[in-house]
């Protein structure tokens, strides 16, 4: 057995680890390039460690190994040199180093008894193979040996002993009589697990003299004979009955030592009388589900894949009616080394730095120790590259002298684990894999991939160019590829043309040149139509189609989305199908489909076929059930089944179907059979074993299905081995460190036979690894636990039965438990598109960090402040997620002028890595929103004073303001215009020199450095002769807009006691006004059942003042999304504090309704009888509690230049710090192009809790949403 070197640990190894560069190249799997380029041996084939050969044969020891230039091959046996030139008898296979030992021709098997081992050797280096070693089998015979007869009371025990002889490797026994028939085994007399034959009581049936005990030995197909035993029973009238005494093992206690993986057997047989009955628990713990078996009348105890957490003492409880008896088995279980990181192999470029990595795991812990080359580290050719440290080996600055291969060797008392990994040091000039000249074709507007495929050492590097002359490629609108190739995400016409790519190391340079054509998409210009067409008439669909002239377009019609009857009654055009005298099978969808090499279009329609005007008809209706069902012609795998058909009811019968029910595996459930021709009365039906079949029959015409036919007798079919395997086979870890390996167990009729099982494989995916096997019981799933993380597997489910196995299945890949990813995206960089939209690049994450499947990165950002306001507040981060490997992506509704931070992270199967460090970057400034209010004050007889407050959303620094105005006459008519510009920090204008008693129109909005935003209008009157207009007024019309609805509210001057109406309409629109009124003198009104994301003109009006009413306003309502922030109204906090709330009321209400009792005065009445204001008060803006009270009855209208609504929402463009900004972030997509497909979402304002009509105050909980 190979051993371990002890060596010193440095204390620095795990760090190093952690922190190692993965520098290693990837050499493409180019066959011609694999060819060319010098590699180190690897051992490719290799007998087993222990290799047990069949005497009579020659001996064929395996060793194949690959490598460049290819390896020469030489062994040693027994520690020495073996020269094989020297022995006539061996020989080694051309080209391999595979030995031959010719034992047929005069050799002896054991003269080549012993421990071989085969090395692969190189200029690069030596590869070594286990230690194999080499034993003949031997099946000796049985020592002769004078057998007394056994005489036995009846009821005692009784052992028969087989004592067979010692085999290598050692032989099955079963017991048998002289007739070669096996003998019976139950409760009462079993065979143990060392071959002898227990009687727990002898009955006088057992009296025989031929209890012969056989051995058989696989390898040399022998089977040896015992003598035969003789037993006679004699009877003693009474039976003297007897508690359990266990016959084996002895004594109340022993000991198990059994190897992790194995299968562990644990064996109690008693003796008494009546028999015992045998059960079996873990002290201090329970039997492993799934893994625990019981097998010879639970006399054995099996748990299959044993593990260390399977260590602890198992008892055996014998019992009978007398008493009991019991035997504890402490078992323990050790461990062979198994790995948790074995190398791999290493391709560097000179000067690079690189590790291997040999981590094992063992009970007791096994030791590590490394070879180069065949020879012990220590003892090596020293290299100044390589340091040892522990179970890592750490190399820098490498050259090419330093390639090698390295052996880890992880032993402990109970195995070894060898494994070769080389060090492959390659200086090579690059090389383009890419073939010369090769022509990409791509449709308008789709992305286009340029392949440069390339290899080189040191890695090249990659640029492109476009034309002979042109200049290197660069910018946003193409993507690089660490594999060099290059990615056009949208090709355009312009696009098209002749592309160089070159790549370039220190040893080198090469270019290659490729080229791409872009042509038109192809288009279906006239699209078939739905029609409806009577039945026996003619119909036909058009599909005329543009395409490009170079692509050779083919048209296919599908119905139903599949091909079209084969009826001379479909004809098939250049640009229709025409169906002649149409039936009504003909009803269904019809699609023309369009297909070139690059694209692919479609469309459909849909024909509905409608009767003829009704005439009288015959009455049809469904067959009777058949009847008289006969089976003939059994046979173990098919059976012949006949029936009478019963009348047809004035429809033929088209066809019959034939089901069955299994009453051994599903009774009263019927599976469809077959089904024949109507004119077939008889069938010959093919059986499956181990099923109960009974059948019935069901008569199909044009109307329908008859009723089923009363059930066939019963037909049971004989059992056989299973002829299929469990499908659907899948390996999916549901940790990282185990492989959960499941599939869909075969159905009950399925199994052929009973005690369905199922053998269970794997191996880990090109490690040169042998099966691991296991049989597990009729379950769906296996979980193999200590597995690396996230590995392939391949993996395979073979279905057996008590009469043999299924053929052999196929395999399928699996992995090993994913876990999170290791490293976060590097060289995160943001480029600014323009005031609301960035582009973020990402360098990827190296796969082997992934550690799991790659579903793609997220982009994690958030808005820290706003520039024009330097005010901080927190935002909730918002997540756009990227499938795929894509390496950028776009963050669009973005708020102009601010500062926003981001970071990026790498999501797999298992969650997210860790996140890159956060880059800042900024928006550039937008125009801003319209200015928050306009107002009109002091009208004189040629002046005017305007006052007006900053936008609510600056989106940058305002630069000026410009206001624009025009008289307008009786008749509406506009005269000129006026514009003039006012700076940014003025907040009113008195316009002097105007016309007396005139009315103007003024317009006004804000600037930015990079235009202006929108604007507000507003109109007022000079007066005549210095005294107030008489006429009313209405003005400083706003809105608040939502998704569905608008809150519009005024300020009304004039008369009092009117009537005020509201019109609205689509702005743009040339549809008439819609008119709605307004219920009393109130100055608000909410617009309801308004269309998301559309612009809406408005103007209020006064009734009975003819003609007179306010400017238009225009608003837009919000787009319709779906809110991703939390209800208010299912947070902890509110309900707390709402509860807060009503409980203060309930003691309030209590209070007053004491003092009112006693004839106080109610207090909040007494402050309403007080105060001045009739009005209803609203919620104080400063500390936000509530007003005071306020009758019903005082509806009345808010306060002339209030701009609150009555329902108590607040306008969105109003304040800046609206809960609105505050939603959680959404997910969003992007296609592959990058494009945006997520939504964007805020919380949607509140509808009002009352109707249009209502005008009271609103609740604490409409207060209070209001808000949101």
């Amino acid at each position: 057995m190979m051993k371990k070197m002890s060596m010193p640990t440095s204390k620095t190894s795990l760090v190093l680890f952690l922190c190692q560069i993965i520098s290693a190249l990837d050499v493409p799997l180019d066959s011609k390039l694999l060819e060319e380029l010098s590699q180190p041996p690897t051992i490719t084939q290799q007998s087993p460690k222990d290799y047990i050969v069949d005497p009579r044969e020659n001996i064929v020891i395996q060793c194949e190994a690959k490598g460049k230039p290819p390896p020469s091959f030489s062994w040693t046996r027994n520690g020495t040199h073996f020269d094989i030139d020297k022995d006539a008898q061996v020989t080694m296979k051309p080209n391999s180093g595979t030995l031959v030992i010719n034992i047929m021709n005069g050799g002896k098997a054991e003269a080549y008894e012993g421990v071989y081992q085969c090395t692969a050797r190189n200029e690069r280096g030596a590869a070594i193979s286990n230690n194999i070693v080499i034993r003949p089998s031997r099946s000796p015979l049985w020592t002769k040996e004078k057998l007394e007869p056994n005489h036995v009371r009846e009821g005692d025990s009784l052992v028969l002993h087989c004592r067979p002889p010692v085999g290598l490797p050692p032989p099955i026994i079963f017991w048998m009589d002289n007739a070669f028939q096996r003998l019976p085994q139950s409760e009462r007399v079993s065979q143990g697990l060392n071959g002898d034959l227990y009687f727990s009581n002898v009955q006088p049936e057992d009296t025989r003299e031929d209890y012969i005990c056989y051995a058989r030995f696989n390898h040399t197909q022998t089977i040896q004979q015992k003598q035969p035993i003789s037993v006679k029973v004699f009877s003693t009238k009474p039976v003297t009955e007897r508690q359990p005494v266990l016959l084996t093992p002895t004594g109340s206690t022993s000991t198990k030592v059994e190897l992790r993986g194995n299968v562990l057997l644990l064996e109690c047989i008693a003796a008494g009388l009546p028999t015992p009955v045998i059960r079996w628990i873990k002290e201090g713990g329970e039997l492993p589900a799934n893994r625990t078996f019981f097998e010879n009348f639970r006399k054995t105890l099996k748990i299959i894949d044993v593990s260390e957490a399977d260590s602890g003492n198992y008892k055996c409880i014998a019992r009978n009616t007398l008493g009991s008896a019991h035997h504890v088995i402490s078992v323990t279980v050790k461990a062979a080394p198994y790995w948790i990181t074995a190398p791999r192999n290493l391709v560097l470029s000179p000067g690079e730095d690189g590790t291997l990595i040999c981590r094992a795991n063992g009970n007791p812990k096994p030791s590590i120790s490394w070879l180069a080359n065949g020879v012990p580290i220590a003892i090596a050719p020293e290299d100044p590259s390589r340091k040892v440290d522990g179970d890592t080996i750490i190399f820098s600055h490498v050259q090419e002298r330093s390639s090698a291969v390295y052996q880890c060797n992880a032993s402990n008392e109970y195995g070894y684990l060898l494994s070769n990994a080389f060090v492959n040091v390659l200086a090579e000039p690059p090389r383009i894999l890419t073939p010369a000249n090769k022509l990409y074709q791509v449709i308008a507007d789709s992305p286009a991939l340029l392949d440069c495929a390339y290899f080189g050492s040191p890695k090249p590097e990659i640029e492109w160019f476009k034309g002979v002359k042109g200049s290197i490629l660069r910018g946003n609108e193409y993507v690089f590829h660490d594999n060099g190739t290059l990615e056009i995400p949208v090709a355009q016409k312009n696009s098209a043309g002749t592309y160089t790519c070159v790549a370039r190391n220190e040893l080198g340079k090469i270019q290659n040149e490729v080229q791409l054509e872009i042509k038109d998409p192809t288009m279906i210009i006239k699209q078939p139509e739905y029609k409806v067409i009577q039945r026996y008439g003619q119909v036909s669909f058009e599909c005329i189609i543009k395409h490009d002239s170079t692509l050779l377009p083919t048209v296919t019609w599908l119905k139903d989305n599949d091909e079209l009857p084969d009826d001379d009654r479909f004809l098939v055009g250049k640009d229709n199908l025409t169906i002649m005298n149409v039936t009504d099978k003909d009803d269904g969808t019809y699609t023309c489909i369009v297909n070139t090499t690059l694209d692919s279009v479609s469309a459909s329609a849909v024909l509905t076929v409608v009767a003829a005007p009704p005439t009288p008809a015959i009455i049809y209706a469904r067959p009777n059930p058949p009847f008289d069902l006969e089976l003939t012609g059994q046979l173990e795998r098919s059976i012949d089944l006949s029936w009478i058909p019963g009348d047809e009811n004035n429809s033929p019968i088209t066809n019959f179907v034939i089901e069955y029910e299994d009453a051994l595996h599903e009774p009263g459930v019927w599976h469809y059979q077959t089904e024949v021709p109507g004119t077939q009365t008889t069938v010959h039906l093919k059986l499956s074993p181990y099923v109960n079949y009974s059948f019935r029959v069901i008569a199909v015409n044009k109307i329908g299905r008859s009723q089923p036919s009363e059930p066939s007798e019963q037909y049971l079919t004989k059992s056989a081995s299973p002829d299929e395997n469990p499908a659907n086979v899948q390996g999916i870890g549901s940790e990282p460190d185990n492989l959960v390996i499941t599939w869909e167990p075969l159905k009950g009729f399925q199994s052929n036979g009973p005690g369905l099982q199922y053998k269970v494989s794997w191996r880990q995916k090109d490690v040169d690894d042998e099966w691991t096997s296991v049989i597990v019981a009729n379950v769906s799933k296996y979980i193999v636990s200590g597995t690396p993380t996230f590995v392939p597997y391949e993996i395979k489910v073979q279905a057996l039965n008590d009469l043999g196995y299924a053929p052999e299945p196929s395999e399928v890949i699996g992995h090993s438990g994913e876990d999170l990813p290791m490293v976060a995206p590097g060289n995160v960089q943001v480029h600014v598109i323009n005031s609301t939209l960035a582009k973020v690049h990402w360098d990827p994450v190296p796969l082997k960090t992934v550690r799991g499947h790659l579903q793609g990165y997220k982009v994690y950002y958030w808005k820290v402040q706003s520039l024009s306001r330097r005010s901080r507040r927190h935002v909730e981060q918002k997540i756009l997620t990227f499938r795929g490997n894509k390496t950028f992506g776009m963050l669009p509704g973005l708020e102009p002028y601010s500062s926003y931070k981001l970071n990026v992270r790498v999501v797999n199967g298992k969650g997210e890595g860790p996140a890159s460090p956060d880059k800042v970057f900024r928006t550039p400034e937008g125009v801003p929103s319209s200015p928050s209010f306009l107002k009109i004050t002091n009208p004189t007889l040629d002046s005017l004073t305007l006052e007006w407050g900053s936008p609510t959303h600056p989106n940058g620094v305002l630069t000026s303001y410009t206001l624009k105005f025009q008289p307008i006459n009786n008749t509406h008519e506009l005269g000129p215009l006026v514009e003039i510009r006012i700076p940014a920090n003025e907040s009113s204008l008195i316009l002097k020199n105007l016309n007396y008693s005139t009315r103007y129109k003024f317009y006004f909005n804000a600037q930015t450095s990079v235009g202006s935003g929108s604007q507000i209008t507003e109109e007022a009157v000079t007066i005549m002769d210095e005294v107030q207009p008489l006429y009313p007024r209405i003005r400083n019309v706003t809105t608040a807009a939502a998704e569905t609805y608008a809150n519009i509210s005024w300020e009304y001057e004039g008369p009092d006691h009117v009537n005020f109406y509201v019109e609205y309409g689509v702005a743009g629109s040339k549809e008439d006004w819609k008119k709605e009124i307004v219920n009393g003198s109130r100055s608000f009104f909410v617009l309801k059942g308004l269309t998301p994301g559309t612009a809406y003109k408005v103007r209020v009006g006064a009734e009975g003042l003819s003609g007179f009413r306010s400017s238009e306003d225009v608003f837009e309502t919000g787009p319709a999304m779906a809110s991703r922030q939390v209800d208010i109204a299912t947070q902890g906090w509110f309900i707390g504090l709402m509860c807060a709330v009503a409980l203060l009321i309930l003691i309030l209400l209590i209070v007053c309704f004491i003092r009112r009792n006693k004839g106080g005065k109610y207090p909040v009445k007494e402050k309403e009888d007080a105060h001045a204001d009739p009005e209803i008060q609203p919620m104080k803006e400063d500390d936000g509690t509530f007003g005071e009270y306020s009758d019903a009855e005082d509806h009345k209208p808010l306060k002339k230049g209030s701009r609150t609504p009555s329902d108590r929402t607040v306008k969105k463009e109003d304040s800046d710090d609206s809960l609105v900004d505050y939603g959680e972030g959404v997910n969003g997509q992007f296609n592959e192009d990058g494009s945006f497909i997520g939504q964007y979402s805020g919380k949607k304002e509140k509808e009002p809790a009352e109707g249009n009509e209502s005008s009271e105050a609103p609740s604490p909980v409409n207060a209070m949403n209001s808000f949101v």
